[in-house]
């Protein structure tokens, strides 16, 4: 992977275009000519946010990561009490939403950060240029998105240091005519080096593409590893994220992307192999099945365990199509 995909950190929160840019980037005709110059216009899609951590403490092994995709974080504090509940010390989130009128126009991972007094990193994988899906109006108060990001993020109980945007591909895969959504950017991971009594610890939080196939992820895994060998060198590694693939895919195809992994040097974490990691939400009403697409990847690392944690807050509401998976790493192998 070219390194030019690899975006820099800034402490500012990001500032998005004008109502009226996003009304002018909607018009555009949906062309790969017309992608690339929005995308290298937007600044928010060049940088990743990560203000300053108030605190440098260095985390001591075992450790709980949790990996979630929170399908854009309509109940903040519902779904930082579950992670405290699990304990986590790093959580790799994704599809969280900033400034979207379906979730209240809220910064979801930083709020829920605050919540559990953790830093955090966040990058926008789209700018979203409507409101959302039409199962998702109904939780609109306002007619206008404030930034319209829509992305992912990376928390830690520590300072993250040196934390990049890995973006997973150049092209505009969700801006073609026939995309059901209504976006600008492409599929991304958040990274960064979390310091353990033990040493550095490189966190990836990563999102795949879903309306594609097999081979389309395993280049996106391996452009990510390729970025990550440059970035991190030998240091231990765990990615976690909604890697949209099961063993065996949708259509019935192997996902290579495992075994690419697997040839690198990783190994593979997703709790019990007969359990699935999706399930019914507030909108996705009707799933087309369930599936165990939420994965962790790690290399150099000693995991005692991984498990599924259903996202259910105590009173039974539902906080995404996605279930939490944990694992508790005892330390650096070797």
């Amino acid at each position: 992977m070219s390194l030019d995909l690899v975006k820099p950190a800034q402490m500012a929160a990001l500032i998005g275009p004008s109502l009226e840019e996003r009304g002018r980037l909607a018009a555009l005709e949906r062309t790969e000519a017309n992608h690339a110059a929005a995308m290298a216009s937007l600044q928010c899609l060049q940088r990743v946010e990560a203000p300053a951590a108030a605190h440098a403490a260095q985390l001591s092994f075992p450790l709980t990561v949790a990996t979630w995709n929170l399908e854009r974080c309509y109940a903040v504090e519902k779904s930082a009490e579950l992670l405290k509940r699990e304990g986590a010390d790093i959580a790799l989130l994704s599809e969280v939403d900033n400034g979207m009128a379906r979730t209240g126009q809220r910064h979801t991972a930083r709020d829920v950060a605050t919540e559990l007094g953790m830093a955090h990193a966040f990058g926008v994988e789209f700018l979203e240029l409507e409101l959302g899906a039409e199962v998702e109006l109904e939780f609109c108060e306002d007619d206008f998105n404030l930034h319209g990001f829509h992305g992912n993020a990376l928390l830690a109980r520590g300072a993250l240091q040196a934390p990049v945007m890995i973006r997973l591909e150049p092209h505009g895969h969700w801006f073609k005519p026939e995309s059901p959504a209504h976006r600008i950017g492409t599929r991304c991971a958040i990274a960064a080096s979390v310091m353990t009594t033990e040493g550095p610890l490189y966190a990836v939080s990563v999102h795949l593409e879903n309306a594609a196939n097999a081979a389309y992820r395993e280049r996106q895994i391996k452009g990510l590893i390729d970025a990550i060998d440059q970035l991190a060198g030998d240091t231990p590694v765990i990615i976690g994220g909604d890697l949209n693939a099961a063993l065996v895919s949708r259509d019935g195809a192997e996902e290579t992307l495992f075994a690419h992994a697997l040839g690198r040097g990783f190994e593979l974490h997703g709790g019990p192999l007969d359990q699935t990691t999706t399930r019914p939400s507030r909108v996705s009403h009707k799933p087309h099945g369930t599936w165990k697409i939420d994965w962790f990847l790690t290399r150099g690392l000693v995991v005692e365990e991984s498990r599924i944690v259903p996202s259910l807050a105590p009173d039974g509401e539902v906080l995404s199509d996605h279930d939490m998976v944990v694992a508790r790493v005892a330390g650096f192998a070797g």
